[in-house]
């Protein structure tokens, strides 16, 4: 099987920072394994199973414990279901497949079947965002559902801030292993907040991994016409990848039964406190619509 990873060590690297972030979200999820049509997928499950489903996607070029710590707060409401995406970091297959076709709306099928699940909520920062919206053009009728966080699909930045403020530092630290480099990526990011932590595995991805490099398509309005699940769209002014006015402009657009949108004053990686707001506000939706 072709690997992601650049070699065995770094991947071992990798997989330790996961197991380490893992265990400061202070629970004990229960892992499963999932047999789908691209390979096996490794599942965190945390909460209630006896709570409403709850399925969250981690972020691209990622690991799932980065992206759950985002939404710890809602691991006591609801049963949280997440899956270490298929093709990148974590314990899931290293199979490749592409987010411009439907691959990963089968992949999602594939895992609510297992669950024995119709249909659930679903929330998906970045990458994972643009995974949702896949899923919300192929099997609409498997989402009850969906907040959308800073997320891929909809609408991205222009490149060249892009290539100034990471691609440019990225091809930096590749070479010479800068940690200034490393900093200067951190802080396009996430304006300047990304903890120690984060950004320790955030060079242990560049370093080990093999980036997935295409985003998911950006989703056209006519393949969303028999989307009706009710959708919370939530960006980041500042977001160098999917700028959030212009997330949401075009969310308005295309996404049908669009509840509600927000706007925060951070980057792509939010700072504490506009987490805080996030959840608040994820909160309410879920009461309101589920």
């Amino acid at each position: 099987m072709n690997t992601i990873y650049h070699s065995d060590q770094g991947k071992n690297i990798l997989l330790n920072s996961y197991e380490h972030s893992l265990s400061l979200l202070q629970t004990e999820p229960k892992r499963t394994c999932v047999q789908t049509r691209f390979g096996l997928t490794h599942v965190l499950e945390m909460g209630s199973p006896q709570s409403k489903p709850l399925m969250i996607l981690q972020g691209g070029n990622c690991i799932n414990p980065m992206t759950l710590a985002w939404f710890q707060p809602l691991f006591e409401e609801y049963r949280i279901i997440a899956p270490d995406t298929i093709g990148h970091p974590g314990l899931s297959d290293e199979t490749r497949i592409s987010a411009q076709v439907d691959s990963f709306a089968y992949w999602i099928a594939d895992l609510l079947r297992h669950f024995d699940l119709k249909k659930c909520a679903f929330i998906g920062p970045s990458y994972g965002g643009g995974i949702i919206l896949r899923l919300a053009a192929c099997m609409p009728e498997r989402i009850a559902c969906a907040v959308l966080v800073n997320p891929a699909g909809i609408k991205t930045g222009p490149k060249m801030p892009m290539i100034r403020k990471v691609l440019l530092p990225l091809l930096d630290f590749k070479l010479l292993s800068s940690s200034r480099a490393l900093r200067r990526i951190a802080d396009a990011l996430s304006l300047g907040s990304m903890s120690e932590a984060d950004m320790r595995i955030l060079g242990e991805i560049f370093e080990y991994v093999r980036l997935e490099r295409n985003m998911p398509k950006l989703v056209e309005k006519e393949e969303l016409e028999d989307y009706s699940a009710p959708t919370l769209v939530l960006a980041s002014k500042r977001d160098i990848f999917f700028p959030g006015e212009e997330v949401v402009r075009r969310a308005r657009e295309v996404v049908p039964n669009l509840a509600s949108t927000g706007i925060y004053n951070c980057g792509h990686f939010p700072t504490t406190e506009e987490k805080k707001k996030i959840i608040d506000d994820i909160r309410r939706f879920l009461y309101q619509f589920y």
